[in-house]
């Protein structure tokens, strides 16, 4: 689950993280308010959607002019960039070519910015523990530097037994160059973040950047904060800061019923059981000239009711022009699937190929119920020959 920048300052400063006071806004009128409680005489106005690069950032209605954080030195100029930004479309690397609409705004103090550091916490997979990665480049995508100059990024793992020790702060400290009182200043920053991620089941707390300002202090100047979804019911504080207007409707209803969806760019719908079996689904479909739509995981108790709503998320994709269903089924009975495949078909008025592949538990049966349905649905022997099968029939269809 992601949050805002500001409330992943919220929920870090309670932890000791040193953040700058600012407040949400929502109006032009409250963010001036905001502006004058804090006084001035620079404020920084900063667009909250659930996006990085939002500096760089550019709205659709003024694709040349400025981005989604702004640095401005008067109360009227707080008023006017509001009212610019608010209830507009902002297009980010990551947001993709939609953007997203900008609904609330952050107005920061200002900051004396001597250095740009990067500092995050996340779990690596290859070591399978929580792990530091800092950098001396701040204020830039991580992703560019790690491609341009993987020497500057320190790495450090912490062992889950030991945890996070003094030493490993120093480390990080000495590495990006600190000195002084700014060690100490560090480790007890990073104590505190590494707390925060433990604490609230975090899947990656980002600082970016982390500035030094012109008198040697440690401020987080931004902040990306995500929980791991799963643990969400040991923290109903964190979940009340969802906001779901920033989630794809379809994810949003596929979670409501335990299904594991995500919407792509691609033409064939895919309904799978198991995330390993979905993964190799969408390579084979890429591999016989097509691109996956989604990936859909049902599930290993996946009921007639989940699988109805499952075909009905995928045809809710305008751009799906096929399907392939590719159920195994061990825990998952393939007449169930059979039964939840017929049910959405009738009810949707089916109108694209659907190629159904049935293996295991009671898998005849599932092939009974979906010939005598009288539905148009292209059985097939294995994955290969489904995956072929859906290819051939959408590029007939067009």
């Amino acid at each position: 689950m992601n949050i805002h920048e500001y409330q992943g300052k919220q929920v870090l400063a309670k932890y000791g993280v040193a953040v700058l006071k600012g407040g949400v806004a929502y109006t032009p009128d409250e963010a001036v308010q905001v502006a004058k409680e804090l006084g001035g005489p620079v404020w920084v106005v900063k667009s909250q959607i659930h996006a990085g690069g939002r500096g760089a950032g550019r709205f659709k209605n003024d694709p040349n002019g400025k981005g989604g954080v702004r640095v401005v030195k008067s109360i009227d100029e707080v008023k006017s960039n509001v009212d610019q930004m608010l209830g507009q479309i902002l297009v980010t690397k990551q947001t993709g070519p939609a953007g997203k609409e900008v609904k609330r705004v952050y107005i920061e103090q200002g900051c004396d910015i001597k250095r740009e550091l990067y500092l995050s916490m996340l779990v690596d997979r290859a070591t399978c523990r929580v792990t530091i990665v800092a950098s001396t480049e701040g204020g830039m995508e991580i992703e560019e530097v790690a491609h341009s100059h993987p020497e500057k990024i320190l790495k450090v793992a912490i062992d889950p037994v030991e945890g996070f020790q003094q030493y490993h702060g120093r480390q990080i400290a000495f590495g990006l160059g600190l000195e002084g009182k700014q060690v100490n200043t560090a480790v007890k920053f990073i104590g505190a973040l590494y707390k925060a991620f433990m604490d609230l089941d975090c899947s990656i707390v980002e600082i970016n950047p982390l500035v030094v300002t012109g008198a040697g202090e440690l401020i987080a100047l931004d902040a990306k904060v995500n929980f791991d979804d799963n643990a969400l019911f040991r923290h109903k504080d964190i979940e009340e800061l969802r906001d779901e207007s920033e989630e794809d409707p379809a994810e949003l209803e596929a979670a409501r019923h335990s299904l594991n969806y995500i919407k792509l760019d691609g033409q064939i719908g895919c309904m799978v059981n198991g995330a390993g079996l979905a993964m190799a689904t969408m390579d084979i479909i890429k591999l016989y000239g097509a691109e996956p739509a989604n990936f859909l995981d049902v599930g290993g108790g996946a009921t007639k009711e989940r699988v109805t709503t499952a075909f009905k998320l995928i045809l809710s994709d305008p751009n799906v022009e096929g399907i392939l269903v590719n159920i195994f089924g061990g825990i998952m009975r393939c007449d169930v699937i059979a039964e939840g495949v017929v049910a959405a078909a009738r009810e949707v008025s089916l109108n694209v190929p659907l190629v159904v592949r049935l293996e295991g538990t009671n898998v005849e049966l599932g092939k009974k119920i979906m010939a005598q349905s009288g539905l148009p649905i292209i059985a097939a022997d294995n994955l290969a020959d489904a995956a072929e099968k859906v290819v051939k029939a959408v590029k007939e269809a067009a």
